[in-house]
C-alpha cells in the first residue's frame, strides 16, 4: 500500500497511521498506555531527520509546531520519557532559533523556557544536580562531574535554551545571575564531548567571549579559538556558526568585509552540503539575508 504513496508522504502516512492506532489505545490502563507512547519511538526518530533534512522553513515551521504539541501530548501520558523530554527541549529551542526569536522575542522567551524546562526533567533525575541548582556554583561544579558522556545531549540543549533566554534578557541583571550556571554546565559538554553538535558548545563560548567588554571576561582571542574549533567539527558545511561568527565577532572587531564576505558564503554554499542537516542551514541563510539587509545598523 505504501508503494502507492508519493515518497514525499510516506512518513506524514506512517506517523499519522501509528498516531491513529496509538489513540486507540490510551483509553487502556497506564501501563498501556506508556508502552503505546513508546512504541512510537522509531516513527518521531524518523519525522525528526525528515524535518532536519527539509528546506521550506515554512513547511518545517508547520510540521515543528505540529510535532511540538504532539510530543507534548506524549509527554503527559508518560512523563518520566527521557527520550521524548530531550526531543521538546531540542525541538522548542529549535523552534525558537529558528522562527520566532527574530521576529518575536518576547514568545521566543516562554519557548527556551519551556525547552529548558523539559531538559531539567532528565538532569532533575541526578539527586546531586537538583540538590546543586539552586545552591552555589561549586555545588553545582561538583554535581556535574558525577554526569557522563551519556548526558551530553540533555546538558547541551538544557544550556543552550537556557543561554538562548539569557540573550534575549541581557539588560536584565536577575537573568545575567544565571550566566555562571549555563557555563558550568556547557564546560561539563566540553569535557566529556566537545564535538556533540558540531562543536556546539564551543560556539556558545565563542559568542560569550565576542559580546562582553574585556572588564567582564571578553576575549577575542579566545572566542576566534572557539569560532575555528566549531567550524572545524562540521568541516565546514555546518552554517549557523558562520552567522553568530559575522553578527558577534566581526562586528566587534569593524570588519565590515569580511562580514559582507561571511555572510554571503553562506548564502552561496549549497543547501544540501551537509546532508541531514538541511533545515538548520536553510535557517541560517535566512539570518544571514536578515543580518545583511540590515548591515548598517551594525557598521
Amino acid at each position: 500500500m505504501l508503494t502507492l504513496i508519493p515518497q514525499s508522504n510516506r512518513v506524514w502516512f506512517a506517523k499519522h497511521f501509528i498516531i491513529i492506532s496509538v489513540l486507540s489505545l490510551l483509553t487502556s490502563g497506564c501501563s498501556i498506555q506508556k508502552l503505546a507512547v513508546r512504541s512510537m519511538s522509531g516513527i518521531l526518530d524518523n519525522s525528526m531527520s525528515a524535518l532536519y533534512e527539509e528546506t521550506d522553513l515554512l513547511l518545517a515551521e508547520q510540521a515543528l509546531a505540529s510535532d511540538l504539541k504532539l510530543l507534548e501530548g506524549l509527554i503527559k501520558t508518560d512523563p518520566g520519557n527521557e527520550k521524548l523530554l530531550l526531543m521538546a527541549s531540542q525541538g522548542f529551542g529549535a523552534y525558537a532559533l529558528g522562527f520566532v526569536e527574530d521576529e518575536n522575542s518576547e514568545r521566543a522567551k516562554n519557548l527556551y523556557l519551556r525547552g529548558k524546562g523539559y531538559g531539567f526533567k532528565i538532569l532533575n533525575k541526578n539527586p546531586n544536580f537538583q540538590k546543586s541548582i539552586t545552591g552555589s556554583t561549586e555545588d553545582l561544579k561538583q554535581a556535574l562531574a558525577s554526569f557522563s558522556k551519556k548526558d551530553v545531549p540533555a546538558l547541551f540543549w538544557t544550556a543552550n535554551n537556557w543561554a538562548n533566554w539569557i540573550n534575549l534578557n541581557f539588560n536584565n541583571p536577575d537573568a545575567l545571575i544565571d550566566l555562571p550556571r549555563v557555563q558550568l554546565l556547557m564546560e561539563r559538554v566540553l569535557e566529556l564531548d566537545e564535538s556533540y553538535f558540531f562543536g556546539g558548545a564551543h560556539l556558545f563560548f565563542a559568542t560569550i567571549y565576542a559580546v562582553r567588554p574585556p572588564i567582564l571576561g571578553g576575549d577575542i582571542k579566545k572566542s576566534e579559538y572557539h569560532f575555528n574549533r566549531c567550524f572545524n567539527f562540521s568541516s565546514e558545511k555546518f552554517l549557523l556558526p558562520y552567522v553568530y561568527y559575522a553578527q558577534f565577532y566581526l562586528t566587534r572587531q569593524f570588519d565590515e568585509d569580511l562580514f559582507v564576505k561571511t555572510l554571503e558564503k553562506v548564502l552561496n554554499t549549497p543547501g544540501d552540503i551537509l546532508p541531514g542537516q538541511q533545515l538548520p542551514n536553510a535557517i541560517a541563510k535566512e539570518k544571514a539575508r536578515k543580518l545583511l539587509n540590515n548591515k548598517d545598523e551594525h557598521f
